[in-house]
């Protein structure tokens, strides 16, 4: 990979990689744009095949943030952390992992600010409870905004509502059927709230535990973890890792939308948004469709503390730029994810033009 070229390609600011040899961190933040604030996204820990793997999701997940924060009216820019590793493993000895968030915590501290993170795949509040101990640039934490899980997932049931009221006439998901790819922390909360508005459930997760959790509480009905794209329905909801629908998984397809959790959702936004446009599927952009988790967490950072109420409000407006984005889409032909970026692109733009007014001090 051409790491500069694809950094100019796309306007990115900086790729920082960090290792700490005592507790093994590897670890790799990148910050994408903060015209419109500090960069702000979550650390995903995940046990990438390899630095290439690794480097490539940081760089498009980093970009999306950019687009997220912008398109959510947040003042934020965009970046992201991964850090290659079991979490799995490190959860196991205790002492090891106060070091290793700690020891991310000092490098995170040395971005001076640039750069604020939060709770992401494979991470989790006590994670951030101790990278805390070594800088205040991480939002999240208990008896602040704390999991921002349900918050997400909240984002995620508006938009599929929007979506319904765009294909269907009607923004109720009573006896819609939504087959959830991944039913962990906000997939979870995501089964609740269809389940409770009347949904049909279908499930899978590497998981055995989650999908029995969802069987039981939710009485959905788990499939392998292939035969989700197959399945009959009016939604597939991906609420694992990104780049699920691809040219394997398209043609499988029976849904009438893609509204989804997970981040980078297409696998080529060029190629696979069209091709879901030529087969009549509907795609919710997925950086507006998670962007409650962030929404949330942003409400943490005022000066008078974390305020929900303030944060619910946001999350609810996902709803209506759904409603916009499809409804522009469909009058320009242009694909969703298309329209979503140029609005995200048109603010971020506009404050970068304000930014050159001269002001005293």
């Amino acid at each position: 990979m051409d790491k500069f070229g694809y950094m100019e390609k796309y306007g990115y600011e900086q790729l920082c990689l960090f290792h700490d040899k005592y507790t093994g961190l590897k670890a790799i933040t990148c910050i994408h744009n903060t015209v419109l604030g500090p960069a702000l996204g979550g650390t995903r820990f995940y046990n990438y095949q390899n630095e290439e793997d690794a480097i490539e999701d940081v760089l498009r997940l980093a970009r999306g943030m950019s687009y997220k924060n912008a398109l959510a009216g947040l003042s934020l820019g965009g970046g992201k952390s991964v850090i290659i590793g079991d979490p799995t493993e490190l959860r196991k000895n205790q002492v090891r992992r106060e070091a290793f968030w700690r020891a991310f915590g000092r490098y995170i501290e040395g971005l001076s600010g640039r750069y604020i993170t939060a709770e992401d795949v494979g991470t989790s509040t006590q994670d951030m409870v101790y990278l805390h101990m070594e800088t205040s640039n991480v939002v999240g934490l208990p008896g602040r905004s704390g999991d921002p899980s349900p918050y997400t997932a909240l984002g995620v049931f508006r938009s599929m509502q929007a979506c319904a009221e765009h294909v269907f006439g009607n923004k109720s998901m009573s006896g819609r059927t939504v087959a959830l790819q991944g039913v962990g922390n906000v997939g979870y909360h995501l089964c609740k709230l269809l389940h409770e508005d009347g949904a049909k459930l279908i499930v899978t997760d590497v998981n055995k535990d989650s999908i029995a959790r969802a069987e039981k509480e939710f009485g959905a009905k788990p499939v392998g973890t292939e035969e989700i794209y197959g399945a009959a329905c009016d939604f597939y909801a991906p609420c694992a890792l990104g780049a699920s629908v691809n040219d394997q998984t398209i043609p499988q397809l029976k849904c009438k939308v893609v509204c989804g959790a997970a981040n980078n959702v297409l696998k080529d936004p060029a190629v696979h948004g069209k091709a879901l446009q030529d087969k009549g599927i509907i795609y919710g952009p997925d950086y507006l469709v998670n962007a409650g988790g962030v929404i949330n967490v942003f409400y943490e950072l005022g000066e008078s503390g974390y305020n929900e109420e303030a944060a619910l409000r946001d999350i609810d407006r996902i709803y209506s730029r759904m409603r916009e984005i499809l409804k522009v889409s469909a009058e320009t032909g242009e694909l969703t994810h298309q329209t979503a970026d140029r609005m995200a692109e048109e603010r971020i733009e506009a404050v970068r033009n304000i930014r050159s007014i001269m002001t005293r001090r």
